[in-house]
């Protein structure tokens, strides 16, 4: 059974990498639940206290790779308009996931395009909306790189417990 726990931790570690470029995909949570599969086993055994923080800093990520896109987007210039038209963009994109090579276009283009297409509606010129809807895509990368710097703490915790 501890072979199958560390199997699965293993997947569940690679696919939480994967999940960290791909919004579908619960990146930091996978990687959250490989660390408890590994405490399950003999091979590994957690503090407490790390679980619980590691679960705590894997939700507030989780919540954060929803709104730094908008807050991205506020940060550039961007009105209430287009901080809406990114969340919006970003829960739209994301179902484009299912259609293969575009799942990756929807995911970064939905907050992009919804930012844009807010502001327009918000009677924003040009220049400003696509100021704004590019601080949605910088709002996007810095999520992403939120995501990785966990997922690859979580890889080093776990190596560090297994070796």
């Amino acid at each position: 059974m501890d072979y199958f726990l560390i199997s699965m931790t293993i997947i569940l570690m690679i696919i939480g990498v994967i999940g960290c470029f791909l919004p579908a995909i619960p990146g930091p949570t996978l990687n959250f639940a490989g660390l408890i599969l590994a405490h399950l086993s003999r091979f590994a055994e957690f503090e407490l206290f790390t679980l619980v923080i590691l679960g705590i800093i894997t939700g507030v990520v989780v919540l954060m790779d929803y709104l730094v896109p908008a807050w991205g987007t506020k940060r550039f210039g961007g009105s209430k308009y287009g901080t809406w038209g990114s969340i919006i963009g970003l829960i739209i994109g994301t179902f484009f996931i299912s259609v293969g090579p575009l799942g990756l276009i929807g995911i970064i283009g939905g907050p992009f395009c919804g930012a844009y297409i807010g502001e327009m509606i918000g009677n924003k010129n040009r220049e400003n909306a696509l100021k704004a809807a590019f601080g949605s895509f910088v709002g996007f990368l810095a999520g992403t790189l939120m995501k990785l710097a966990l997922a690859v703490s979580m890889i080093a915790i776990l190596v560090r417990e297994l070796v």
